[in-house]
């Protein structure tokens, strides 16, 4: 079939009326999830239109100008004019009825459209009545001639594919039958297409993505300053277009039904409810209500957003609300507990300029999958530049070569914020592009720490083997055979050359909500009563994912039982929930959604939280007692030494005394790595915390090295260069001192293969170089000084970089 042009579409509905098609006929209806069926009596005329209204209700769904459809009925003289159909059309194909006399089959106006347009005509028929086919060799050189389509949908045609094949088919039907089976295989290869009405109103149950094309954006990509060193600089013109679009289901709108009272009997039919959209507007209003004058002289009172049906009003007189015109508002932002005003609405923009800049490389390796937040967009160069495209095309692939990723910072229009991201690169035989993905910022990334579960310490330092919360070898080998288990790469079906493909397939995964909402939207458009005809189950594609394979249910059966042996899984009873007195429950920030005009009223009466915290510790006590006497063979009976740091402390003997306050967290820092005591941002001052400890001494050395090395290999270094220099010089002096010579040396190995290898960072160890002796490899004389061991016989000068 030749490729259709996007956006110029014809489609021309021949909806057969005979009075054949007038004959009622049972329908079974899917409406229970389980397959549940119902019997329905309506005619095939009726049956016929929920197919041709379907196709319309998509069209009108994608909303594109460009698709156009006409309908010609045979056996009557009604039609619809090719054009945008809207729900005008619908309206008029409820009124079709099945006409007393047989209609003959003719070439629609659809040929007159311009050959850039494709043609497509939709036959629904039964095919019980007679026809003329002496010029169907004419016909069907004519459709080819022009590129059209045809597609024949009859009401009970044999199907092959749903395993229905009439019974007692009359002789006329299947002469017809047989007909249109051979017309749409005379026509060329994907212009005829033959099936029954059946398949194909499942047909068009089947998820349909929505194809969208991206309007191209014209920008430009810079690397280096163009404006101080444009000697140094490449500014490039790019197009930019989005790969993937993100799909929404449609919204809903409320509707209420309205009394007798309030609707207009002459515009409406007896017998019919009269529903009518819900409204809402918001009202501003201050509560003077309260009796303390001095607040309310210091404060501008309480402002109350109210949602109300349209029509009624706020009656002050009764509630003591003082309504407040939006015009005297201000827009304000939360900082903190206080409020910023903000009378433009927004805080001034950043002078910012239209492009995208690159402001630095890294390996891809370090790439985090988590990260890329939103769409993802192609950017090309120029198609009519190709000095720009050589340009562009070298740096493509450069950084596929070496392997890096670029960070970008994308400024959309002239004075709009920016946005960074990364650009991947995609060298491809035809166009070089790379790909643009956001990513957050750092105050964007939450990072949370959370302890080991495979590692307990004591409060002094002693590492516990055996504790009821270290997982034994029995169950770390039970939860492996149960993942293993669950492996759904294997559990697919069978291509043709006999080979098991994954189970799940990202290309053929549907939206549940986007696609089960379009169904119940087009199901209403066509229906004339939800009550009579309700919304099937959604198509089988759309949930062939919600429950496992069961192959796989039944190859982890057995490690399941394995698991709920190794870790004595008991169910847990259901628990009463706890009634509470006045049926609410209170969030922790009492004024999170206040606005800009709010004051705090009386404060309400709370628990006792000092009580509260005080049975929590008691309970807390009573099972780690308990926990106890289960688990002799633990080593921590000893309270003193192994009392583990679960933020829980032992219930004293004597009277229960208030709960004080928890002690503040230590700081989080979002650049210390998972299973590090050193972090990133500040490695100085972690390091000397830590050696205050004394006994994450070795710990700490390694850190601190690791993070030296990574900051120095990181773009931009030069900026730390001082501080690395101070954590050396310190790192050297506890490593002289508390025994750690050779962490020290091998460090000073490793950082000189480091700045001297590719990309390194010849720099900084030239700097190094002139500190001379103090920054040195550790000799043997020097350990003995301090009574340690050296393997180096002398102290050596660090050389020069090669």
């Amino acid at each position: 079939m030749p490729a259709e042009r996007a956006g110029y579409t014809v489609m021309m509905f021949l909806i057969d009326l005979s009075p054949s098609m007038g004959a009622p006929r049972t329908v079974e209806l899917v409406v229970g999830p389980k397959g549940e069926t119902k019997s329905i009596k309506m005619t095939k005329l009726e049956w016929s239109l929920q197919f041709v209204k379907m196709k319309i209700q998509q069209m009108i769904f994608n909303g594109r100008k460009t698709d156009q459809c006409g309908v010609i009925t045979f056996g009557s003289e009604k039609y619809i004019p090719i054009g945008q159909p809207n729900s005008g059309t619908l309206a008029k194909l409820d009124e079709l009825q099945a006409s007393e006399t047989a209609g003959d089959r003719k070439s629609p106006s659809i040929l007159r459209k311009k050959r850039t347009w494709t043609r497509k005509m939709v036959l629904v028929t039964d095919g019980e009545s007679p026809m003329e086919i002496e010029q169907w060799e004419t016909i069907v050189k004519k459709m080819s001639e022009f590129n059209v389509s045809l597609t024949v949908v009859g009401a009970d045609f044999d199907d092959e594919d749903i395993g229905y094949r009439e019974e007692d088919k009359p002789s006329i039907k299947r002469v017809n039958e047989n007909f249109y089976a051979h017309l749409t295989s005379t026509l060329p290869e994907g212009l005829g297409l033959l099936g029954s009405l059946e398949h194909a109103l499942l047909t068009l149950t089947y998820p349909d993505p929505k194809e969208v094309k991206s309007s191209l954006v014209t920008t430009t990509l810079r690397l280096g300053d163009v404006e101080v060193r444009e000697s140094e600089a490449i500014e490039i013109n790019v197009r930019i277009a989005k790969r993937i679009s993100m799909a929404r289901a449609a919204s809903w709108k409320k509707f209420f039904r309205k009394d007798g009272d309030d609707v207009d009997i002459d515009d409406v039919e007896e017998g019919k409810t009269v529903f009518k959209e819900v409204k809402r507007r918001t009202e501003y209003v201050i509560d003077r209500s309260s009796g303390n004058e001095e607040e309310d002289k210091g404060s501008p009172g309480q402002d109350v957003s109210m949602e109300v049906d349209e029509g009624k009003s706020v009656t002050t007189e009764e509630t003591h609300l003082e309504k407040v015109e939006k015009e005297q508002l201000i827009k304000g932002f939360k900082y903190g507990s206080t409020y910023v005003p903000c009378p433009d609405g927004q805080f001034q923009r950043l002078n910012t300029k239209k492009g995208i800049e690159i402001c630095g490389f890294f390996e891809e390796k370090n790439f985090n999958r988590s990260y890329p937040m939103g769409e993802v967009a192609y950017v090309y160069a120029s198609p009519t530049s190709v000095p720009e495209q050589l340009a562009f095309s070298s740096i493509v692939q450069a950084m596929y070569s070496r392997g890096v990723l670029a960070i970008a910072r994308m400024v959309r229009t002239e004075g709009a914020d920016p946005k960074m991201g990364i650009l991947a690169p995609v060298p491809e035989t035809k166009v070089d592009q790379l790909l643009w993905a956001q990513m957050p910022f750092a105050d964007d990334v939450r990072q949370y720490t959370f302890p080991s579960l495979t590692t307990l310490v004591s409060r002094s330092g002693v590492k516990i083997t055996k504790h009821p919360y270290i997982p034994t070898e029995e169950q770390l080998e039970a939860m492996d055979n149960f993942v293993d288990a669950m492996d759904l790469m294997d559990a697919g079906d069978e291509d043709e050359t006999g080979e098991i493909q994954p189970w799940f397939d990202s290309f053929n995964s549907f939206n549940p909500a986007v696609h089960r909402t379009k169904q119940a939207q087009f199901h209403a458009a066509v229906v004339s009563d939800i009550t009579t005809h309700p919304l099937p189950p959604p198509h089988p594609e759309l949930t062939k994912y919600f429950n496992p394979p069961k192959r796989v249910l039944k190859t982890a059966k057995g490690a399941l039982q394995e698991c709920k042996d190794a870790f004595k899984v008991k169910e847990v009873p259901k628990r009463a929930p706890k009634a509470r007195k006045d049926d609410h429950v209170y969030a922790q920030d009492q004024d999170e959604d206040m606005i800009l005009l709010d004051q705090k009223g009386p404060v309400r009466k709370r628990p006792d939280v000092a009580s509260e915290s005080k049975s929590q510790t008691v309970n807390a006590s009573m099972s780690r007692t308990k926990m106890k006497r289960v688990t002799d063979d633990s080593e921590t009976e000893s309270e003193s030494d192994g009392e583990l740091l679960l933020g829980s402390k032992p219930a004293p003997s004597g009277p229960s005394l208030p709960t004080p306050t928890a002690s503040p967290e230590p700081e989080f820092d979002p650049q210390r790595a998972p299973g590090r005591i050193i972090g990133n941002a500040y490695p100085l001052r972690d390091f000397r915390q830590n050696l205050k400890q004394g006994d994450v001494v070795t710990k700490a050395v390694e850190d601190l090295g690791v993070v030296v090395r990574e900051i120095i290999r990181r773009p931009f270094s030069s900026r730390r260069k001082d501080e690395m220099v101070e954590c050396l010089k310190e790192l050297r002096e506890a490593c002289l001192r508390e025994d750690e010579i050779d962490a020290w040396n091998e460090l000073l190995k490793g950082l000189k293969q480091d700045c001297n290898g590719k990309n390194g960072n010849k720099d900084f160890w030239a700097d190094l170089q002139k500190l001379g002796r103090g920054m040195s490899l550790i000799s043997s004389s020097e350990a003995n000084q301090v009574g340690g061991i050296s393997d180096v016989s002398e102290s050596v000068l660090i050389d020069t970089p090669e």
